[in-house]
């Protein structure tokens, strides 16, 4: 269970021996890129599925004025949309936040592993049903929720996602985004953010030092951030 890909997915759908010989083995043939690079740029031709094994990327969008809105972050385990053979050219890019292991996986591959593994298309697509929870949640913390409880609630997130493909030690969590990064997420300039942070920091609720998130009071952060993770549909039904 190492795998983070075998993982998430076995929180989503019960998977059979085939089923993780097969996760494995895609596991196994991974790429390093380094932090800052392009995993694929907005308007390339998608070729091939990116499954993070190591690593941190995001998706992004850069506008007219040079302003960049960063869409989701990819955390290992996750596999960079599994129909985007479907799209002719893409519409945002995905990024490296930091140096990473990256599997890619084939059209054929890909394709062979829906039809021939009905437990992994399962879990698949539960897990783009995830997806579009958490864009929806990002939604509200740029609309509704103010800057305090929106940071608040994305670290409540983080951390979910990160314990659920085991990469969670105690209380800490590793988070390799600047302060300029969590505000172009959470639509914050880097002078919010930080004065969010340190407000975080006097009132005993979390540290950040050398990439690490330390969470510690995580009921009170929760309460802030009102996080309900029922939107992250972990625990699959029996």
């Amino acid at each position: 269970m190492a795998n983070p890909l075998v993982r998430k997915l076995a929180s989503f759908a019960a998977l059979q021996d085939g089923d993780l010989d097969l996760l494995n083995a895609i596991c196994s043939r991974t790429r390093e890129y380094r932090a800052g690079s392009d995993l694929i740029g907005e308007g390339d031709r998608p070729s091939e599925v990116f499954l993070l094994v190591e690593g941190w990327a995001y998706r992004y969008k850069i506008l007219p004025d040079g302003s960049r809105q960063i869409l989701a972050y990819l955390i290992p385990g996750d596999l960079c949309d599994i129909h985007i053979f479907i799209l002719r050219e893409m519409d945002h890019a995905i990024g490296l936040l930091s140096d990473a292991r990256v599997a890619a996986i084939s059209r054929n591959e890909m394709q062979q592993m829906l039809n021939e593994h009905p437990a992994i298309a399962q879990a698949l697509f539960w897990s783009t049903l995830v997806d579009e929870a958490v864009l929806r949640e990002w939604l509200v913390n740029m609309g509704q929720r103010d800057a305090y409880s929106g940071i608040a609630h994305l670290f409540c997130e983080v951390r979910l996602r990160m314990e659920q493909v085991g990469l969670v030690s105690g209380d800490e969590v590793f988070l390799p985004l600047t302060q300029e990064q969590l505000g172009d997420t959470i639509g914050l300039t880097k002078v919010h953010v930080n004065r969010v942070l340190g407000r975080m920091r006097a009132e005993g609720l979390i540290s950040l030092t050398d990439r690490t998130l330390k969470i510690h009071d995580a009921r009170r952060l929760e309460e802030i951030a009102a996080f309900d993770p029922n939107y992250l549909h972990i625990h699959r039904r029996s």
